[in-house]
Parts: structure tokens; sequence; C-alpha cells
């Protein structure tokens, strides 16, 4: 009796699966990496302590995108098996199938293993280090914001230097992180057509509250008492006279617990102060309003120009911001940049008239790139102290001086970014307390005298600042004394005096 044929066993009749095969395997990898990534960002971002906002780019667009990419690879990759399998069914059903009865695929398989252990560490061990990149200054400051290189620099020398840059352009909280995302779209758009703003406008609108982000660090009400600041200038005569101005400001006076004035008495918890600001840059005030949240009187201070009522949309609670406006993108001005080389040593006190001439080396209106910049310092410098042996250190410095300060590409410096801190070169303060303002009974806003924030304890050169007068010095202008009817600011501005 012949042989009859085998009897197929019930494991030849099951249908293969169309999604064994290789290209669905490689599919099914990537997918898998990508869950894993998600889920090891997801309990990244739980488990830590401070929320990176950057984080979330991550792990609920890139991960899952992955995550996703991998399961279309592994649809396609049935897809094709399944046409495959219809169209050949005769002859080469299983171009991409897997056997694992095969021993040559048995060992494609196991590096196929291998390497998919090998990307699930991979994927674990770039999402943490994408977790700490994101947030670092140089994500924020070089990779995505390249056009805001000035404002980079700035920071990098700030008092918030290690502060990272999405703590206050962002802080914690989805509200939050959805409005920077959108606003950061709209700014890449920009970036990209290159047609955003030069110079950037300031203040930015949508900037988050003061008592989100920066009275998570500070507090108005920390009593400071008497901070002692000593300020060291120089005139711009032959000699490069020394002038030094050393004085207690007065954050708050009173006592701890019961501050009843001083500089931070803007911000205190029972006064509300409001203003209405008629240009962008928030430097001209015609109107002000100070509530008392304990009574709920209110005085409304006004200048003699302004009449009517400021649009109610438009009105301003005052926080910090007001004043401490540039908090870490601070662009000192000419002047400010070259006294403090010259008080450190780093440019020569030698050579007459050295600060005048440093500033208007780098004030030229001819200097109109970064890139000629250099040449056109230096050659101006040659032209006043020729054949100095001091030159090339002096022009090195004022070069750098001008390369971390002034960037006329972007049109960004001092003459377009008032700092409010202070009156010096920017009405600042006396934006409102300018003996202007009245009440409808002509009560005016405080008094702007010198000694309403600051008391004078030594001032001069030399011996002049050996000794401190407890009750206070009568400011002494250099050169005169002060007219009465200017500020400060009609003759400083930051570069050569008016």
């Amino acid at each position: 009796m012949p042989d009859s044929p085998p009897i197929p066993s019930p494991e030849s009749h099951r249908p293969h699966s169309n999604f064994n095969n290789w290209i669905s395997s490689i599919g099914a990898v990537i997918a898998a990496g990508g869950l894993f990534s998600f889920a090891f960002l997801v309990w990244m971002d739980f488990t830590q302590g401070d929320k990176n906002p950057y984080l979330g780019i991550f792990t609920f667009i890139v991960a899952p995108g992955f995550l996703i990419a991998g399961l279309v690879i592994a649809f396609v990759g049935a897809w094709m098996q399944h046409r495959w399998s219809i169209k050949y069914a005769a002859t080469m059903p299983d171009r991409w199938r897997l056997d694992f009865s095969n021993p040559r695929q048995r060992r494609s398989l196991l590096l196929l293993g291998c390497g998919a252990v090998g990307f699930l560490v991979l994927s674990a061990f770039g999402s943490y280090e994408t977790y700490n990149y994101s947030e670092s200054t140089q994500f924020c400051g070089q990779v995505c914001h390249q056009a805001m290189n000035p404002e980079f620099v700035a920071y990098q020398r700030g008092a918030h230097a290690r502060v990272s840059c999405v703590e206050c352009h962002v802080g914690s909280g989805a509200q939050w992180f959805i409005k920077a995302k959108i606003n950061g779209t709209h700014q890449l758009i920009a970036y990209t057509l290159d047609n955003y703003k030069r110079p950037i406008a300031t203040p930015l609108k949508n900037l988050r509250p003061a008592q989100d982000t920066c009275e998570k660090c500070h507090w108005p009400e920390k009593f400071h008492g008497n901070i002692d600041i000593v300020n060291n200038h120089f005139l711009s005569d032959k000699k490069n006279t020394a002038f030094s101005v050393r004085l207690l400001m007065h954050v708050n006076t009173g006592q701890p617990g019961n501050t009843i004035g001083g500089i931070h008495w803007h911000v205190n918890v029972n006064e509300r102060v409001e203003y209405y600001a008629d240009d962008e840059k928030r430097q001209d005030i015609p109107w002000i309003r100070v509530t008392n949240l304990k009574d709920g009187t209110a005085r409304v201070f006004r200048t003699d120009a302004f009449k009517g009522e400021p649009p109610a949309g438009q009105i301003r609670v005052m926080d910090c911001m007001d004043c401490h406006n540039r908090p870490a993108h601070v662009f000192p001005t000419a002047n400010d940049a070259v006294e403090r080389a010259m008080d450190a040593g780093a440019l020569s006190t030698r050579l007459p008239n050295i600060k005048r001439v440093a500033v208007e080396a780098m004030t030229q209106k001819e200097i109109t790139t970064e890139a000629g910049a250099p040449q056109q310092i230096a050659d101006y410098l040659r032209s006043k102290y020729p054949n100095d042996p001091e030159l090339p250190a002096v022009t090195a410095e004022v070069q750098q001086l001008f390369a971390t300060t002034i960037f006329p590409e972007r049109k960004a410096d001092w003459r377009v970014y008032p700092n409010n801190i202070g009156h010096k070169d920017w009405l600042g303060c006396f934006r409102c307390h300018d003996d202007k303002h009245k009440t409808a009974l002509g009560q005016p806003v405080r008094s702007s005298d010198c000694t309403s924030c600051h008391t004078i304890i030594a001032q001069g050169q030399g011996t002049e600042l050996e000794s401190l007068t407890a009750k206070g010095l009568t400011f002494k202008h250099p050169g005169g004394d002060l007219d009465p009817d200017l500020t400060c600011s009609d003759c400083h501005n930051g570069g050569n005096q008016k």
C-alpha cells in the first residue's frame, strides 16, 4: 500500500498575521521606544518639584510623534504583506514574513531584539537629556531665539544669569504654557520670514504678572531697611576726574512687619497704585490712582494737561516690573559701560579725555553693523591718540564694551530700552514724582527731592569719602548748581551729554 501524503497539522492551516513581517516589526520597535519615552517623561514631569514648561513639547508632541510613526510603519508593513500575499500567493507569499524555523531569520531576529533593547535604553537616556536640555538657557537663548542675541548677551551678565529663561517668561501651569507656545509660534513665523521688529518692542504686553514669577524669590513685604550703595563716576574732562556718591537707599522705612514707607511702599499690601500711560513704553504717565484697601478711599492725581478719564482697559496696577523693568536684560549706557571699565582698571585713566573719547567712539553714527564696528572704533581712537603705547589695550577694551552693549543691526541698546530704576538717564521715578501730578484739591504726589528715596552720606573724591554724615548731605553736582526746572535725564542721556 503506497504511503499516503502527510496530514497537515492544524498549525499549517492557521493563517499568518499580516503583522508578522520585518517592516511591522521595525515599526513596533519604534512605537515601543516612543511609548517608553512618553511614559518616562510623564513620570519625570510628575515627580519633579519645579515644572519645566518646555518639557511638554517633548512629552506630548515629540514622544507621541515617534509612537504614531511606529504604528503607521507597522500598519503599512501589514498592508504591504497583505497585498503581496494576494498578488503572489501561488509563488512567493512570504517575501517579508518572519519565519522562526529559518536559522538565518532567527539570527536576524536576535539582532533586531538586541537593537530594540538598545533603542529603549537610548530612548531613556535621550529622554533624560532632553529634559535637562530643555531647561537650559542655551536652548532658549541660542537654539530657539537666535534673533534675541542682544537679550541673551545682556542676560548672561545680569543678576538673574542663573535663573532659567522659562521661569520668568513662562512659569508653571498649563494656561501660561499654552499662551507662551502660541506667542512663540508667531515669533517663529516672524523669525523665519525675517520680518520681526528691530528693535523688539517692549514692554511685553503678555508678560506674566510679577506676583507669579518675581515674587517666588522676592517679596515686597520682606524688610530691607536701608541699603548702602556706592556709585563711582568719572567726569568728561581732560583729567577724567573721579567723583563718587555713597548713599543709603530707603527700600523700607519703619519696623519689620510694619513698614510705613520707602521705595517698596508702591507695592505694599494696604494700598493699590494704578496708573495710565499714553505711550507704549510707559514713560508718559498723566494719571495715577492710589486706593486705600482698608477703607476703600481713593486719591487721583493727574497732570494739568490730562483731561477726562483714562480708558478703563488701559489702567495698569503697579507691580515690580514698573520700576524693575529690565531685571534680566539690562543694556548699560555707553557712559556707564565706560565708567565701569575705568573703575575696574580695564580702561586706562591716564589718557586725557578717555571717558569722553571712548563714549564718542562707541556712539558714532557711522557704525551701522556689528561687523564694521571694531575697525571704525579703532580708527576713531587712533585719530585721538596716535602712537600712544596704551592704544592697543584701550582699543580692545572699547571694542569689547561695544560688542556687549550696542547692537546696531538689531537697533538694540539703552536708547530704545528705558531702565526705570533711578532717574539719571531716563525719567524713571520722575514719571510720577515730578511735582506735576496733583489731586483736584491741589495735593501733589510725594515730593521728588533727593531725600525721598535716598540719603547721601558721602560724596566727592579722596578724603571727602573717608567720613560719613548720618544726617545726609545736599547733593553737590559736579560742574555747578542744578537748574531746578530740569530733570537729570534732560542733560544725561547715557552717551554724550546734550
